[in-house]
């Protein structure tokens, strides 16, 4: 994560008959809209890749503190030995 340098977040579209492109984010509450020059098109495309990568990162890096969370938890509080019972249905 600490070796992502940059990141955009957004999606980035193409202005149909136009010399740039449409940069689209929703931040606070709406949707933000910035013009990016066809120059900056791949600065912005590999920034955008960039925020992707790291939320993959944080997701993964969440999912394995939540797996560890759960096995610890496991061990301090280990399930009960008690047997639990079903009640039995009546035979028909």
């Amino acid at each position: 994560m600490s070796a992502i340098d940059e990141m955009e977040r957004g999606k980035l579209c193409r202005m149909a008959g136009r010399a740039y492109y449409n940069l689209q984010a929703w931040r606070n509450g709406r949707n933000e809209v910035r013009y990016i020059r066809e120059d900056e098109r791949l600065a912005v495309e590999q920034a955008i890749a960039g925020y992707e990568l790291f939320k993959r990162l944080a997701d993964q890096y969440a999912e394995e503190i939540i797996r560890q969370t759960r096995k610890e938890h496991r061990k301090r509080y280990p399930p009960s030995k008690k047997a639990k019972t079903r009640p039995q249905k009546p035979p028909k």
